[in-house]
């Protein structure tokens, strides 16, 4: 048990810290330093996309963990709800917005998306896509916050 509870530590860290590194240090810097934001955009939504496939095992992990430690009481955990809403957040994004900005790159194309007729809708996706990320990473911070509270030991669940 101690073997999963460290994993359960170390899952948490790699979720929370790969969002943060992805989408407040890498993607930035890719827009900054690349003269081709098209490639920026491609090369950062390929980052965005192996992120969202880590954020859906890390969750999942999570998820088993504390239904194995915590059972019926599981839903009784705020922790618990805070793994499931971003893991929620993760699949919306994934699998709904994602998609969509994908298909109005490629009803853009020749255009970049940014110069085509869809640039509001594709801005407007794009900030959806943002605020929720951003919701995301909060929840993560409030997750290694929630679950480090209490006692010194850091074993409150």
């Amino acid at each position: 048990m101690r073997i999963a509870t460290a994993i359960y530590t170390l899952v948490m860290a790699i979720w929370l810290g790969s969002q943060m590194a992805i989408g407040y240090i890498a993607a930035p810097v890719l827009f900054s330093q690349l003269a081709d934001r098209t490639l920026a955009g491609e090369l950062a939504g390929a980052m965005f996309s192996v992120m969202a496939w880590v954020s859906l095992a890390c969750g999942a992990y999570l998820l088993l963990y504390l239904t194995a430690i915590k059972r019926r009481g599981v839903f009784r955990s705020s922790v618990f709800w805070l793994v499931t809403f971003m893991l929620c957040i993760t699949a919306i994004s994934h699998f709904g917005i994602q998609p969509l900005l994908a298909q109005l790159k490629h009803d853009a194309h020749p255009l970049p998306v940014m110069e085509s007729a869809f640039h509001d809708r594709f801005a407007l996706w794009h900030g959806v896509s943002s605020g929720l990320y951003l919701l995301q990473t909060l929840l993560g911070v409030a997750l290694v916050i929630v679950q480090n509270c209490g006692k010194p030991s850091g074993k409150k669940l």
